[in-house]
């Protein structure tokens, strides 16, 4: 299938380049110590992405320990609520460790291995990336430290816990706005004071060339199992497929199974409390080209030309940019970006809580917010959402702030 001119057949081996663009977004914005040491990880993953030893031991990771497959469930009662669309969801809550996050941790720390590296560093917004990476360590023996800001540690300390049980070093970040985008400044030095021995496990698909190669390969199981399991359960492709969008991981993961077929696919960022800037995250709605954390795509820029304050409800979806390949599909148009605010996420939160008793990520929701929205607006058909975590570590959070609706 072509559309605007690229071919989406061959798409997933043709993009990014060998210099690690999806178009003009993408490459490798380090030092050149850094330069070095994303070579030497590029080489690596070049190599071991076509063993068939590495390939059977990820496979088998997947099957005996993160419980993959992860099913699909028929939304039936909130499908009634809206209309006659049908809504599916992808539950990758029953992923283990409650997310998607793990598909590309165990990865990297298999890499990890395989380059003789003995600690993972990692940043974490939400909790999840870090629960994930601190799993991984654990399960190859690995020295695991991650950097989360003060502000996300005080709002999902119940992964806080997990994460030092599992033996990580959590590493609080005050600086900034002591969120996300600060977790990751800090992985970043700590990574680079630390290249030799350590490997720096970049949570989403952002970050230098080869990070949003990676993460996507690994994310794609999601978007793989999701599209041969809608078929089987119906005989046909979902109309429309939705994710959340905030780096990009999940969502990248769900689209690459879709990408060459005649699906509509959206992706959702965090509006937050409106669109002035500083009360949201939606980066790809409201921000412009700009190069941070090593790669260029689309940011939101403050009045210096640097990363912008930004905020969502959600922790892992407040990143003032998002990833190159998501800024290269919005420009082709193959994936529409649209955004969804706090109170209909929790609203949504509640909604799916009730009607299924799935009770969903923050994250997750805002996806689930969009896809009701849809349903109403298509009058039949189906949606799949990719949803990409479970809101354990986010109730306490909703309780105080929102209350039971």
């Amino acid at each position: 299938m072509y559309f605007n001119g690229t071919n989406f057949d061959t798409y997933l081996k043709d993009y990014p380049d060998e210099k690690g663009y999806f178009g003009r977004y993408g490459g490798v914005y380090v030092s050149p110590e850094l330069t070095a040491a994303m070579a030497e990880i590029a080489d690596a993953y070049y190599t071991i992405c076509k063993s068939r030893k590495f390939i059977a031991e990820l496979r088998r990771i997947r099957k005996e320990f993160q419980g993959r497959p992860t099913p699909i469930s028929h939304l039936e009662r909130l499908s009634a609520s809206l209309g006659n669309v049908q809504l599916y969801a992808k539950r990758e809550d029953l992923n283990h460790t409650g997310a998607h996050k793990l598909n590309h941790c165990m990865g990297e720390a298999l890499l990890a291995k395989y380059m003789g590296k003995k600690k993972v560093i990692a940043e974490t917004g939400a909790g999840q990336h870090g629960v994930a990476m601190a799993t991984a360590a654990a399960y190859f023996g690995l020295q695991c430290d991650v950097y989360m800001g003060q502000v996300d540690i005080e709002k999902q300390a119940p992964n806080v816990a997990r994460m030092q049980i599992l033996g990580a070093n959590v590493i609080p970040v005050t600086e900034g706005l002591a969120t996300l985008k600060e977790a990751v400044d800090a992985a970043f030095a700590a990574y680079a004071a630390d290249y030799t021995n350590s490997i720096y496990c970049i949570g989403s698909v952002v970050g230098p060339h080869p990070f949003p190669l990676m993460v996507r390969d690994f994310q794609a199981v999601v978007g793989i199992e999701a599209r041969e399991q809608f078929v089987e359960m119906t005989g046909e492709l979902p109309d429309a497929v939705v994710a959340c969008v905030g780096g990009g991981s999940n969502s990248m993961g769900m689209f690459a199974g879709f990408l060459n077929d005649p699906v509509k696919i959206y992706g959702i960022e965090p509006l937050g409390r409106g669109p002035a800037l500083g009360d949201h995250a939606a980066s790809l709605q409201y921000g412009t080209e700009g190069v941070m954390h090593g790669f260029n795509s689309i940011m939101l820029k403050g009045a210096d030309g640097g990363p912008a304050p930004v905020y969502s409800v959600a922790s892992g979806l407040d990143y003032p940019s998002s990833g190159p390949e998501h800024a290269f599909l919005r420009d082709l148009g193959r994936v529409k970006y649209d955004v969804v605010g706090d109170e209909e996420t929790i609203d949504a939160f509640f909604t799916l809580s009730r009607m299924e008793g799935i009770i969903p990520a923050i994250e997750s929701a805002h996806a689930v917010a969009y896809a009701m929205k849809l349903a109403k607006e298509m009058g039949r058909g189906s949606v799949l959402i990719n949803l990409s975590g479970r809101g354990d570590k986010d109730m306490d959070y909703v309780i105080s702030h929102y209350g039971i609706r």
